[in-house]
């Protein structure tokens, strides 16, 4: 069965989550660095089924662009060309890096790990996805 992939990108590092096969669980799954992201992502779909991706889009709290959308817009085409059957879909990522860390904190991450950018970008991925899949699950729309 296909796995749902999710991408929280930015301009120095990105952070990915994926299901479980079932489409149950959001699960961390790496941290990149935004200029191998691509070359990553195409090795991951060799070995692994994905039926969609899911972008954090960044926005403002009035739905605004932040000075990192235009990025993700541009990563965005890129990821389209490169799969141009595996369905895109963008999710608002507001407050989800404040969620990660909190979630990291509530957790008994150390200090330490926690200011590791690439774990808070992993955790960041993971709540995207997993707030796509609830969302998914009211609405019935993918």
């Amino acid at each position: 069965m296909a796995r749902i992939l999710a991408i929280d990108y930015g301009t120095k590092r990105v952070g990915l989550a994926v299901t479980d096969p079932l489409k149950i669980i959001a699960s961390a799954l790496d941290t990149v660095h935004a200029k191998d992201v691509l070359v990553y992502l195409k090795n991951y779909t060799a070995k692994e089924e994905v039926e969609a991706f899911v972008v954090g889009m960044p926005v403002q709290l009035d739905g605004t662009d932040t000075n990192n959308t235009s990025h993700v817009k541009g990563f965005v085409k890129q990821l389209k060309k490169m799969f141009p059957d595996t369905p895109v879909h963008l999710h608002d990522e507001r407050f989800t890096s404040a969620m990660a860390l909190q979630a990291m904190l509530m957790s008994g991450v150390s200090k330490k790990d926690r200011s590791q950018k690439g774990n808070v970008d992993k955790v960041s991925a993971t709540i995207i996805l997993q707030s796509y899949m609830e969302s998914v699950a009211l609405t019935g729309n993918q």
